[in-house]
C-alpha cells in the first residue's frame, strides 16, 4: 500500500452493500439537476427559433431580454439550489452514520500515526470516490429523461412544442448536474469529516466503538412503556442524525407546499376550463340576434364535437331581500346544461353551491363573487315579481376583466329559466368544440353559416391546455423525485441506525426484551423523527406557500385567495405514515432474525 489513500476503493468495495443508497442520493440528485437545466435549454431553443422567424436575426440582447429564456433559467436556478439542500441533508445524514459506525477504525487510524487533516482528507476523498459511478449514472439517466419528455411534448402536446429537438444535448444540463453532483458530495462530507477527526487514538486502544455520552436525565418512562421511551430517547439524544432527518421530511413537505402555489399560479395565468371553445360565433349588435335554429344546424356539420350558447340580457329592474324594497339592476346570462355542469368539474363554485337545482326551469340561480360581494347563498332576488334563489356562487367574476365583480350583480341561468323570465330564445353567442381531425374546409364552412348570423372567431390557435399539462406534469415529476430520494434517505438511515445500536438491542434481547418490543422501539424512533420533521415542514411549508401565493397570485388576481390545502396536508400525513411503515420494515425484520448470542460474545 502506497498510501493511506488506497484504503479508499478498498473501503468502498468492502461496504458496497451500506453505500448503495447513497449513491442512489447522488444518481437522482444529479439526474433531476440534469434534467431540469436540460428541459431549461430545450426550452430556450424554442424560443430563439421564434425570435429568428421573428426578426429574421438574433442578438444576444434578444436572448437575454426574451421573458421566456428568463423565467426557464430561473426557475433552474431556483430548483438548483433546493437539491443541492435536499441532497446535503440526505447524504450528510448517510456519512455520519457511516462515521459513527467507524469510530473504531478511524481511532486506529490514528494510532498508527494518521493527523486529523488526514483523517478530514480521507472522509472527503471516500465520498467523492462515490461520483465517480454516480454522477455518470445520473447525467446519463437525466439526458434519456430530456429526450423522453421532449418526444412526450413534441408527439402529445404538440402546439407550441412542436419544434421541440428530439434528440439535443445540453452542455449546460451536464455541467450543471456534474456540478451538483460534487458540490453535494463537498459539503455533506465536511461536518462528518470533521467529527471523524476528533476520534482519539484512546478509543481504538479501549476498544470503545461509540463515542461514550453523559445521560442527562434517565429516560421518562411515566408517559410510555419502556420499549416507546427508549426509541424516542434513541432519536432525540443523537441530535445532528435528529436535524439531518427532521430536515429531510420538512424539506419534502415544504417543496410540496410551495410548488402547489405554482400549479395555482399557472392556473391563473392559463385558466382551464372544460368549456373552452375552438370556434364561436358572437352577435354583430351585442344583442340576441343570433337564430336559435344555427345551434341545431352546427350541431349536425362534419367536425363539430359539441355545441353549446349563451343568452344574455343587461340592467334588469329587480329587488333584492334586505334592501328594503329598493330597486336595482342586475345582468342575467343563460348557461346550458354543459356549461353548468362545467363550472362544478373545474372547481369554480364556492363551497355549499348546489348547481344541479339550477338546471331545466327552476326559480334556482347561480351568481358571481368577490372577496367585496355581500351575497350569499340562499339570498332571495325578485324579477318581474318571480323569487329567484341563489343556489350557488361563483368564487370570481369570469365576465369581468380582473375576475371582480365591482359591485354588480351578475346572475346565471339556465336556458329554460331565461327564456321564461325574458321570453328570449335567440342567443347572443354560439360556441364549438371541435374534433381533432377538424379539417380547413369544415371550419370554412362554419365561418360561412356565421358570416349570415354573427361574426365568427376561430380560437383554437389559442389553446393553452399543452402548455399547462407539460408544466404540471414538470412539477409534479420533480416533486416525486425529491419525494423518492427523501424516503430513500429516510429508509437507509433508519436502517443504518439501528446497524449502529446492533450491540445494544442484543443486550436488550439478552436481558428478556423480545422481538415484538425492539421493533415498537425501532417504530417510536423512526415516528419521533416524522413527527418533528412533519411540525416543522407543515408550519414552515404553510408560511411560504401563504407568502408565495400573496407574491405570485394575490398581487396579480385580486380575487384569488389563499386557504389552507386541507387535501394536501391529509396527502403529506399519509406520506409520512407510509414512509414510516417502509423504513422500519426492513430493519425490525432484520432484528426479529438476529442471533442474540452471536452479538453478546463480540460485547
Amino acid at each position: 500500500m502506497k498510501s493511506y489513500l488506497s484504503l479508499i476503493p478498498l473501503s468502498a468495495k468492502a461496504r458496497k452493500t451500506q453505500n448503495r443508497m447513497t449513491l442512489l442520493c447522488i444518481v437522482f440528485a444529479v439526474f433531476l439537476v440534469t434534467s431540469v437545466f436540460s428541459m431549461a435549454d430545450m426550452g430556450v431553443r424554442i424560443e430563439r427559433t421564434r425570435l429568428m422567424e421573428k426578426h429574421g436575426a438574433l442578438t444576444f440582447q434578444d436572448m437575454i431580454g426574451s421573458t421566456m429564456a428568463q423565467t426557464l433559467f430561473l426557475t433552474a436556478a431556483v430548483l438548483f439550489l433546493l437539491v443541492l439542500t435536499a441532497g446535503v441533508f440526505m447524504i450528510s445524514g448517510t456519512i455520519n452514520t457511516h462515521v459513527a459506525q467507524r469510530t473504531k477504525f478511524f481511532g486506529m487510524m490514528r494510532c498508527i500515526g494518521m493527523s486529523k487533516e488526514q483523517i478530514i482528507r480521507f472522509v472527503r476523498l471516500e465520498a467523492l470516490y462515490w461520483c465517480k459511478t454516480a454522477v455518470p449514472a445520473g447525467v446519463i439517466l437525466g439526458i434519456v429523461l430530456t429526450w423522453g419528455l421532449c418526444a412526450a411534448l413534441r408527439f402529445l402536446v404538440g402546439e407550441e412544442f412542436s419544434d421541440i429537438p428530439l434528440f439535443g444535448i445540453s452542455i449546460t444540463g451536464i455541467i450543471s448536474g456534474v456540478a451538483v453532483g460534487v458540490i453535494t458530495v463537498l459539503l455533506a462530507a465536511g461536518s462528518p469529516a470533521k467529527r471523524a477527526a476528533k476520534v482519539s487514538p484512546v478509543t481504538a486502544v479501549s476498544g470503545n466503538s461509540e463515542t461514550p455520552q453523559k445521560p442527562r436525565h434517565a429516560v421518562n418512562t411515566h408517559s410510555f412503556r419502556i420499549e416507546t421511551a427508549l426509541g424516542i430517547h434513541h432519536a432525540v439524544s443523537a441530535k445532528k442524525n435528529l436535524v439531518l432527518l427532521t430536515g429531510s421530511f420538512a424539506l419534502s413537505i415544504i417543496l410540496f407546499l410551495s410548488f402547489s402555489v405554482l400549479i395555482d399560479f399557472v392556473g391563473c395565468l392559463m385558466p382551464q376550463s372544460s368549456s373552452t371553445a375552438d370556434i364561436s360565433i358572437s352577435s354583430s349588435d351585442g344583442a340576441n340576434s343570433i337564430d336559435k335554429e344555427l345551434l341545431d344546424t352546427m350541431r349536425g356539420m362534419e367536425g363539430i364535437r359539441r355545441v353549446f350558447g349563451r343568452r344574455s340580457i343587461l340592467d334588469v329592474p329587480s329587488a333584492m331581500e334586505g334592501i328594503n324594497g329598493s330597486s336595482i339592476t342586475i345582468d342575467m346570462i343563460s348557461y346550458d346544461e354543459f356549461e353548468l355542469k362545467c363550472l362544478s368539474k373545474d372547481d369554480m363554485l364556492k363551497k355549499g353551491s348546489d348547481v344541479a337545482s339550477v338546471y331545466g326551469n327552476s326559480n334556482y340561480v347561480l351568481a358571481t363573487w368577490d372577496q367585496d360581494s355581500s351575497l350569499k347563498i340562499g339570498d332571495k332576488i325578485w324579477i318581474k315579481s318571480e323569487e329567484l334563489e341563489i343556489a350557488g356562487l361563483l368564487k370570481y367574476d369570469p365576465f369581468s376583466s380582473d375576475g371582480l365583480t365591482n359591485g354588480k350583480i351578475t346572475l346565471i341561468t339556465s336556458g329554460d329559466t331565461f327564456t321564461r323570465l325574458t321570453g328570449i330564445t335567440d342567443y347572443s353567442l354560439l360556441m364549438a368544440q371541435t374534433t381533432n381531425d377538424i379539417t380547413d374546409e369544415e371550419i370554412t364552412a362554419v365561418s360561412n353559416i356565421a358570416d349570415e348570423n354573427g361574426t365568427f372567431s376561430d380560437k383554437r390557435g389559442e389553446r393553452t391546455a399543452g402548455t399547462y399539462r407539460a408544466f404540471v406534469f414538470c412539477v409534479y415529476g420533480f416533486l416525486s423525485v425529491i419525494t423518492l430520494v427523501a424516503v430513500l434517505n429516510i429508509i437507509n438511515s433508519i436502517s443504518m441506525s439501528v446497524s449502529a445500536r446492533m450491540k445494544q438491542y442484543g443486550a436488550m434481547r439478552a436481558v428478556g426484551m423480545d422481538a415484538h418490543q425492539v421493533t415498537k422501539m425501532i417504530v417510536a424512533e423512526a415516528l419521533t423523527y416524522a413527527a418533528t420533521g412533519c411540525i416543522a415542514g407543515c408550519t414552515m411549508g404553510l408560511l411560504i406557500s401563504k407568502w408565495l401565493y400573496d407574491i405570485l397570485i394575490t398581487a396579480h388576481f385580486s380575487y384569488a385567495v389563499w386557504n389552507v390545502p386541507v387535501a394536501s396536508l391529509l396527502g403529506i400525513l399519509l406520506f409520512v405514515l407510509a414512509t414510516v411503515i417502509v423504513a422500519v420494515y426492513a430493519p425490525s425484520k432484520r432484528m426479529r432474525h438476529m442471533e442474540i448470542t452471536e452479538i453478546i460474545n463480540e460485547l
